[in-house]
């Protein structure tokens, strides 16, 4: 079944679009939660929680990308859940992906900012040749690990790594040409060593 047919199904708040979707994108959407939150029965509450906000929100709401939509619940719910469970002790995979892009983007502008930075990323995005696309959204946005990007791409580690660190740097200077910018006070540089 078509996006199309799955959103109508919402708007008309029949269940057999959470079967639809759970079947299309369920298997996706437990891996993108396993990769942020570490197990099964973690991974499967996120999941469900992401059927039962999608439930509460596409009968109103009609994403442009369903699957998109989807997978930014799922990574939101993930984040949350980390929060909560982990205030102290934030996940070792988001510490490490936040610190790599806190080097060209800062978290004040992330907080005050959000829809202009995510329509500055989207164009950045949009300019890279597209192995670099690949590599940089399954690094920042499925959290894939460098080793599981270079096995994907059948490359060295080392060229993965750079690959992002040229591409952090290309994202400071775009987002520097468009007013976005910050000094970094006693920040201390991060390196690909992981």
């Amino acid at each position: 079944m078509d996006d199309t047919k799955i959103l109508e199904l919402f708007r008309k708040q029949d269940e057999q679009a959470l079967k639809e979707i759970e079947m299309q994108y369920g298997a996706r959407l437990k891996r993108l939660a396993l990769q942020f939150l570490g197990n099964e029965a973690d991974a499967e509450e996120c999941v469900n929680d992401v059927y039962f906000k999608a439930w509460n929100t596409l009968t109103t709401q009609t994403p442009e990308h369903l699957s998109a939509y989807l997978m930014q619940i799922c990574r939101y719910t993930a984040f949350n859940m980390i929060d909560y469970r982990k205030a102290q002790k934030r996940n070792a995979v988001l510490v490490e992906l936040t610190a790599e892009l806190e080097q060209c983007i800062p978290d004040d502008t992330i907080q005050n900012n959000q829809t202009e930075l995510s329509e500055i990323l989207s164009d950045f995005i949009h300019t890279l040749p597209k192995e670099k696309r690949i590599i940089f959204v399954r690094r920042y946005w499925y959290g894939d690990s460098i080793a599981e990007i270079a096995q994907a791409l059948h490359c060295r580690e080392s060229k993965i790594k750079t690959s992002l660190f040229r591409t952090r740097k290309k994202l400071e200077k775009y987002l520097k040409e468009r007013g976005v910018s910050y000094e970094r006070k006693g920040f201390a540089q991060i390196h690909d060593s992981y």
